[in-house]
């Protein structure tokens, strides 16, 4: 498959940003010892995944308007996932804003004709399939990390407030399905390799993020 000049273009600034967003994460939150992280695996988790992402949603996406809506809403997931992966921490200065964007730009923006969210275009039941997303999402999450004892943070219950109304139930199901594979896939491979044991804590916010960006990217 040909990668679109653009779309690589995009991926290259992509990866710049995704450097970025790993050097902010070692700074901020301010660390407890005042130390920044030098360049490690989790750079390049970063950077990969942001380059990837840019870049397929530049191939996926030719409108500007819906690339700009989307890449402002991958940009804020990029930087949610260096913070996570740094210290597992999702701040609420951006999971917060995150969830009003997500209003805006799936609820409000209809209302006065003008719909902007790309991933339920064309849908009479978006705005619908997006609030129960919303509502489901984090419900679920919660009922399911009781049940298992996880260690499920405030800051991913908030950050799947906003995946769901971008992405509405049934896109919403589809990213989760194939991100959450994925992720297991990738804990089996660490603890086999003895990188982690079965007691290891481990973020939940990546599977979510890719949960997110798989939504962002499906072929509807």
């Amino acid at each position: 498959m040909t990668v679109p000049p653009e779309a690589l273009v995009v991926g290259i600034v992509g990866a710049i940003f995704g450097l970025a967003a790993d050097r902010l994460a070692a700074r901020w939150p301010a660390h407890e010892a005042s130390l920044v992280r030098r360049l490690d695996w989790r750079s390049a988790v970063v950077v990969v995944a942001a380059g990837a992402t840019f870049g397929a949603l530049a191939a996926r996406w030719s409108d500007p308007r819906d690339l700009a809506v989307l890449g402002i809403y991958a940009a804020a997931l990029i930087v949610l996932l260096a913070t996570d992966l740094d210290q597992r921490l999702l701040p609420d200065l951006i999971t917060l804003p995150l969830i009003g964007y997500a209003a805006l730009i799936t609820l409000v923006a209809p209302l006065l004709g003008h719909p902007l969210n790309p991933l339920l275009a064309g849908k009479s039941s978006g705005a619908v399939s997006a609030v129960a997303a919303a509502i489901a999402a984090p419900a679920l999450l919660a009922i399911s990390d009781r049940l298992f004892r996880g260690a499920l943070g405030r800051g991913d219950l908030k950050l799947s407030v906003s995946i769901g109304l971008m992405s509405g139930l049934s896109l919403l199901v589809y990213g989760f399905l194939v991100a959450t594979t994925l992720f297991a896939l990738v804990v089996v491979a660490l603890v086999i390799s003895r990188r982690i044991t079965l007691k290891t804590a481990i973020p939940f916010g990546p599977a979510l993020i890719g949960a997110a960006i798989v939504a962002a990217l499906v072929q509807g």
